[in-house]
């Protein structure tokens, strides 16, 4: 008899952004006139760059010629694409080679899946407030969890764990609250995972944003690192490939768990997407070598730079008006305080019941979250200049 895994009953990454669609459908119908503003999303809104375009078009123009058609591609990825990343990360002073990467069509797939080559029993450690998916694919496997706080006595970077863990999520710059761990902090982390032979799974979706040259961008700036340090990516929110959808993830050769060798997590991550991926888009793919080209690396820069503009001006209008934010430097996220000891939920409303604002409750990304909101930088100028605009105006404090 076929039965389901139970443990899907236990999720509730769900509620966050269904409750939110809710309640802002409520106040719609109520106020059918009034137009929201929404700073909550965590979408790019921007056009794709020239050059990007071009790669596409590129791309599609081959499927279109007998001559230059392509079907299954290297499960790993285009090895012109691989290579690229081997130079890209080399200007940074790391070396890494194409069989460490991994292309995939996205950094939110890759997070989750890669619980699935390690043990069943394996103690994954999460930052609270954390990404969801991180969480959400641990319980789905079965996997025990333990939370790493992260509150504003540490600059919401996570202490280490309490007690012996196998498996350790950090993200920076962070989803949702804005924080960029520094060097020194990296190499608490690579240090305990050597010492207890963990793994670090590190998130640098957003490392694009960190301007300040002393904040690094990749785990594999910490010595130590490749041998214990996993590290996934993406081009989705420096190069707008939301819905192109096109990541990578490095999986170094030196890297060893407990009871392995040198290349073993890395030649299970490599049957794992052999088995059960059969590759990035062909097309999306040569945008990311556009992306990679010296042009394409000026557009996305230019395309962060404006929406780091965009945080600039949330930020600095809610500290107008005497509110207490964090992040938005280094990173598309403001992490706001809620006022006068309202609940992530109860500020969620006055913000849209009063500015016609809509956020994301903090509470939603983790029990440390209550008592926050998360606001985007991802938008239109017009917009984000209207919603911050109206909250200066209406929010009653």
């Amino acid at each position: 008899m076929a039965t389901i895994n139970r443990n899907y009953d236990k999720l509730e990454g769900g509620y966050l952004f269904s409750e939110i669609v809710r309640r802002t459908k409520v106040f719609q119908e109520k106020h059918p006139g009034v137009i929201l503003l929404r700073l909550g999303i965590g979408n790019t809104t921007e056009a794709l760059t020239p050059s990007i375009i071009k790669g596409l078009q590129i791309g599609v123009a081959k499927l279109a010629d007998p001559k230059t058609y392509t079907g299954y591609g290297d499960e790993q990825g285009d090895i012109r694409l691989r290579s690229a990343f081997v130079d890209w990360y080399k200007k940074r002073g790391i070396k890494l080679t194409t069989s460490e990467i991994f292309i995939s069509d996205g950094a939110k797939p890759d997070s989750a899946n890669i619980q699935s080559i390690f043990g069943e029993k394996s103690i994954i450690a999460i930052s609270d407030p954390a990404y969801p998916v991180y969480v959400d694919a641990a319980i789905i496997g079965g996997r025990k969890v333990v939370y790493m706080s992260c509150t504003k006595e540490n600059g919401f970077i996570p202490s280490l764990p309490n007690e012996k863990v196998d498996i350790m999520y950090i993200c920076s710059p962070n989803n949702p609250t804005g924080a960029v761990a520094t060097k020194k902090q990296l190499q608490l982390f690579v240090d305990y995972a050597r010492a207890h032979k963990a793994i670090i799974i590190f998130d640098a979706a957003y490392s694009e944003y960190i301007s300040d040259p002393d904040l690094p961008k990749s785990i594999y700036e910490i010595p130590g690192a490749k041998t214990c340090a996993i590290e996934i990516n993406s081009f989705s929110k420096w190069a707008g490939f939301t819905g192109v959808r096109l990541g990578w993830t490095v999986v170094p050769l030196d890297l060893i768990v407990e009871g392995t060798e040198k290349g073993k997590v890395n030649s299970l991550w490599n049957r794992r997407q052999i088995t059960m991926f059969n590759g990035a888009s062909n097309i999306a793919q040569v945008g990311g070598l556009a992306v990679l080209s010296a042009q394409g690396q000026k557009e996305c820069e230019e395309l962060i730079v404006y929406y780091m503009k965009n945080a600039g001006i949330i930020k600095n209008g809610l500290v107008k008006i005497g509110l207490k934010v964090f992040g938005g430097e280094n990173a598309p996220y403001i992490w706001l305080k809620t006022p006068n000891d309202l609940s992530s939920w109860e500020f969620f409303d006055k913000l849209l019941n009063e500015s016609h604002v809509v956020g994301t409750p903090g509470s939603g990304f983790g029990p440390c979250g209550e008592g926050y909101l998360r606001l985007s930088a991802f938008g239109h100028r017009e917009d984000i200049e209207r919603a911050v605009k109206s909250i200066e105006k209406n929010l009653k404090l």
